[in-house]
Formats: structure tokens, sequence, C-alpha cells
């Protein structure tokens, strides 16, 4: 086993099966300068990881690329060992990747019957009731919904439907988007205390792109935190919780990370919980 301290280059690190999702040295942008440039990141099967940064540090850039909106300029996107780079959106849902963003992630005109049965829409028909009967195994709440319009949910209630309705195709890894934004604090509370643990109990790794980044920390295994379209700290969760210059890592600052290295770190291959 490896450890944070035994840094590996990115670009000579091969992707390993057991992996979720591997990226390597991502680059990514709107046709002018890159926005994203060089990020390395993995996940393990069960395991949270959260990116975090300061607003414009390239996060919805790096989630867009590896879900298939937005064409990568260099690096690679793997699944489980698999290459997916560029592929389109759906053949990415296909291969293992689900995705929840941040708006629009539910029908709000539909039940959340149909929520689910529209998320199984690339199953053969025999396949969508299990798979059905399976999410609201991991989500019993969903059962006791499952005839009301998702238009009478709570906000907390529709990002289950959400999440449900991404499990349908079970995927390898969950990233979901800014999950929290417009939730109350106690919705937000029992997303990352509770939705969160359930998600990764299956197995499925989980990538969290969220703004309430202190509190997403505590939940998850490892943490990124991105500046200016790259890894500036790459560490287990509860490392970075621990740092002094934590605020201001968050709001993009460079002065306090005297005595870190200032390149990218790469998650080793292998790597346990760091909770």
């Amino acid at each position: 086993m490896t450890f944070a301290s035994e840094q590996m280059p990115a670009s000579t690190a091969p992707a390993r099966e057991s992996e979720c999702l591997q990226v390597r040295d991502l680059i990514a942008g709107y046709g002018g300068p890159p926005v994203v440039r060089g990020i390395s990141l993995g996940i393990q099967p069960g395991q949270v990881a959260v990116v975090a940064g300061p607003n414009g540090a390239g996060k919805s850039t790096l989630v867009k690329s590896i879900v298939g909106h937005l064409p990568c300029a260099g690096g690679s996107v793997t699944v489980g060992g698999k290459d997916i780079t560029n592929y389109p959106a759906e053949k990415i849902a296909r291969g293992g990747v689900g995705y929840v963003p941040q708006d629009e992630d539910v029908f709000t005109s539909m039940t959340v019957l149909e929520n689910l049965e529209v998320g199984g829409y690339l199953l053969r028909k025999r396949e969508v009731a299990r798979r059905i009967a399976e999410v609201m195994e991991i989500f019993p709440a969903l059962g006791q919904m499952r005839s009301r319009p998702v238009s009478r949910l709570s906000g907390g209630e529709r990002k289950m439907v959400a999440m449900g309705r991404v499990l349908m195709l079970r995927p390898r890894v969950l990233i979901l988007d800014e999950p929290t934004a417009g939730l109350a604090v106690r919705l937000t509370t029992e997303l990352f205390e509770g939705y969160i643990p359930t998600l990764a109990a299956t197995g499925v790794g989980v990538l969290l792109v969220e703004q309430k980044a202190t509190e997403a920390l505590r939940v998850a295994d490892w943490g990124y935190i991105l500046v200016s379209g790259q890894v500036h700290v790459s560490e287990p969760a509860s490392t970075i919780l621990s740092r002094p210059d934590l605020g201001e890592l968050f709001l993009g600052g460079f002065t306090s990370l005297a005595g870190h290295d200032d390149t990218e770190q790469e998650q080793p291959t292998g790597q346990e919980s760091g909770n």
C-alpha cells in the first residue's frame, strides 16, 4: 500500500479496475484557455470523495467533462479500467457513471415511481421492476411515496428521488453536483449523514462536488481542493479538516500552503479510508 507522501506522477499511474473512477491529467474548457488543467483523481468502491474549492476553481467544468457534457481536450477518464473519455453522455451512463445535476434533477410533473421508471430507460422492460425494488430497499422512504407527485415533495425528498433515479442503472460511481443547493440546514444534515453514507454502503463510489465543504468532508474519505483549475490539495478528508489553513484553502489562498507540495498530489491506488 502507498501513502499520500509517496506520490506517483499522474501521467505514469495506470488505471486500475478496482477503482470506480479514475481521472488522469484532464484538460477541459470552453474554447479559450483551459479551465481545468491536468486534474487527476480516483475513487474506490464504497468511498466518498469530495471536490471543493473557491468559486471559479473549475469544479463544474470538471464534472461536465467527466459525464460527457463537455469535451475533454486532454487526459483520460476511466471507469472500472475502461476508457470512456469523450463518450456521449448516454454511453457514459451505460458505462457506469451516474450523475445528479444541481438543477432539474427530477421530473416534477411525474410521480416518484414514474421518475424511477424514467431512470431505467436504458433497461429491458422486465428489469425495471426489479431495479425499482432495489432502489426502494436502499431508500425505503421512496416506497412510501411511490404514488406521490414529485411536485409535492420537500427539497430533501426530491434529492432522494434524483439519486434513486440515477441508481436505476446500477452505476459504479455516482457524481453529485452541489446536492445541498437550496436545502434547509436540517435537510442538508440529513443528506450528509443519511443519504450519502447509505449510498456508499452499497459499494457505489460517490464523488461529491460541494460548496459546504466542511460538512461534506466530515462524511468523506478523501478530499480534493481545486484552485484555479488544478488540484492543490489531495489528502484524507480528516487531514484536510485538521489543517490550520482550511479557510484560506476554500477561499483560494496560497500563502499558507508553505510546507505543502503545491503540485497535484494523487490519491494512491488501493488507499484505505481516510476517516
